[in-house]
C-alpha cells in the first residue's frame, strides 16, 4: 500500500511543471490591501530604467546570490524602496540580520506591498512584490524574530537604500 502512495505522490509532482512558475499574473490590476495605486505599465517598459541585474529579479522573478548585496550590510537609518518604482516598502528600524545572506525585514511598510503563492520550489511559499510596479522583491517566512515572528527576506538588487537625512526619490512613473 505504501507503495502505491508512492506511485501516486510522484505523478501528482510530475504534473508540477505544468502550472504557472508564480500564481501572480505579469500584470495585475490590483494588489488586495494595498494603499497605493498600482501602475499601469508592462513590465518590459522597466527595462532601461533599472540594471540588468535589477530587472532579472524585479520583472523575471530572479533571485541574486546570497552574500551579493552589500544592503545585508547596511546599519543606517533610512528607508529601503523599490528600485524600479521608488516606493518606500521598508524602513531601517525593521531589518534584521537574519544570517541569510539577504537583507531581511520584520515588516513591510503596511499597503506598500502584495503577495501571492509561489510554487516554483514545489513547496508553497509566499512572494511579495511592490504593490505599485509589481515588481517581485522576495519572500516570506515565519522564521523571524519578534514582534511579528516573520522574515521578509529581500534581493538587495530590488530596493535602494536612502538615508534618513536624505530626500526619497520621486516616484517613477
Amino acid at each position: 500500500m505504501q507503495r502505491r502512495s508512492l506511485l501516486k505522490t510522484l505523478a501528482g509532482l510530475s504534473l508540477l511543471p505544468l502550472l504557472p512558475a508564480c500564481s501572480r499574473a505579469a500584470t495585475p490590476a490590483a494588489v488586495p490591501g494595498a494603499t497605493v495605486a498600482r501602475l499601469d505599465k508592462a513590465r518590459t517598459a522597466w527595462r532601461g530604467q533599472v540594471s540588468d541585474a535589477a530587472y532579472r529579479v524585479l520583472f523575471e522573478d530572479g533571485t541574486e546570490r546570497a552574500g551579493s548585496s552589500p544592503l545585508d550590510n547596511e546599519k543606517r537609518r533610512g528607508q529601503y524602496v523599490c528600485a524600479a518604482c521608488h516606493l518606500p516598502l521598508f524602513r531601517s528600524a525593521d531589518k534584521f540580520d537574519s544570517g541569510t545572506g539577504w537583507p531581511s525585514f520584520t515588516r513591510p511598510i503596511a499597503g506598500h506591498t502584495g503577495s501571492s503563492r509561489d510554487f516554483r520550489m514545489i513547496i508553497p511559499r509566499t512572494e511579495y512584490h511592490c504593490a505599485r510596479c509589481g515588481g517581485h522583491q522576495g519572500h516570506v517566512f515565519n522564521d523571524g524574530p519578534p514582534p511579528t515572528g516573520q522574515r521578509w527576506c529581500n534581493n538587495g538588487v530590488a530596493l535602494h537604500f536612502v538615508p534618513s537625512d536624505e530626500t526619497l526619490p520621486a516616484l517613477r512613473s
